[in-house]
């Protein structure tokens, strides 16, 4: 492993060289001198004790190694461009930084932010999505609403409701045999073995079928008719309302906790209040945990 980095500006002078494919061109670009360019790449081959261009006259065209490096750099540079970018968020006045998981957002918070939207429109949310348990201590997280936390340092932690899970596909798989019906499988509470544990009916599912680690992708599979799944009735409450998902009986068994951390630095804030309010009133009117769904006849 490299224990030295090139210098940032020799692989800016390289990608722009090799993309505009003229040294010329690439410190117009740049603003600097084409000597400064050739100087850039001069250093930047040393130190990595190979040639990057041909260079014949005034053309220039890469090496294999250049091809090599040139689709990494504008990967790396595109990245860390983004990333920088990013950090404006954090110098915007009443920001508020939301961490949830991409289930949840797709799924019950973006068709509800509308709402939130006309309430507060003072407050400027960024929605940030994560697969992974965000460590409030180290990340300038306002608030995370999960189904997956507990409670963590310097932090408010509540939970806020227990989720219920029920067997549900598209209308359209009614008509079918029951047996012909694919299952889909999904992780934690929404792999069928769960269900059957806690007490769960039979309706048909199979041992093999379609596999999904994302709930948001479970439930977007059932929805479009993939066949049969364990849903969350929390995210699936939109899908319901739109007539794409039916419940295939009337039982349904305990789900996952939703819970929210707040940051010790926003809970008194007003900002992070008018969030925490909405959202408690806006998910206590859930339909999808008043009382169990009815199935489809």
């Amino acid at each position: 492993m490299l224990k030295h980095w090139p210098p940032l500006n020799t692989l800016r002078g390289f990608e722009a060289a090799a993309r505009l494919g003229s040294f010329h061109k690439a410190a117009e670009e740049l603003h600097l001198t084409q000597s400064a360019i050739s100087q850039q790449i001069r250093s930047l081959e040393n130190y990595l004790e190979q040639p990057l261009f041909f260079r014949e006259g005034r053309s220039v065209s890469l090496t294999d190694a250049g091809h090599d490096l040139l689709s990494t750099t504008q990967v790396m540079l595109q990245q860390l461009t983004v990333g920088i970018r990013r950090l404006e968020q954090y110098r915007k006045p009443n920001q508020l930084v939301v961490n949830t998981t991409p289930a949840f957002a797709r799924h019950w918070l973006v068709p509800h932010l509308g709402d939130f939207h006309r309430r507060h429109p003072e407050v400027d949310l960024w929605l940030f999505t994560s697969d992974e348990i965000p460590d409030m201590t180290t990340q300038t997280i306002d608030v995370a609403v999960r189904d997956d936390i507990s409670a963590q340092a310097d932090c408010g932690f509540r939970v806020l409701l227990q989720d219920r899970l029920y067997p549900a596909c598209h209308p359209r798989l009614l008509a079918q045999e029951v047996q012909q019906r694919t299952t889909l499988h999904g992780e934690r509470e929404m792999d069928w073995s769960y269900w059957h544990t806690q007490g769960g009916e039979g309706v048909g599912q199979k041992l093999q079928g379609l596999n999904f680690s994302d709930p948001g992708q479970l439930l977007d599979a059932a929805s479009q008719g993939l066949g049969i799944a364990l849903v969350s009735a929390l995210l699936a409450e939109q899908a319901r309302v739109q007539g794409s998902l039916v419940a295939l009986t009337e039982q349904t068994v305990r789900g996952p906790k939703w819970a929210w951390l707040v940051h010790r630095n926003s809970e008194g804030e007003a900002l992070t209040v008018s969030f925490c309010q909405w959202l408690e009133q806006r998910l206590a009117g859930s339909s999808g945990l008043n009382g169990d769904p009815a199935p489809a006849r």
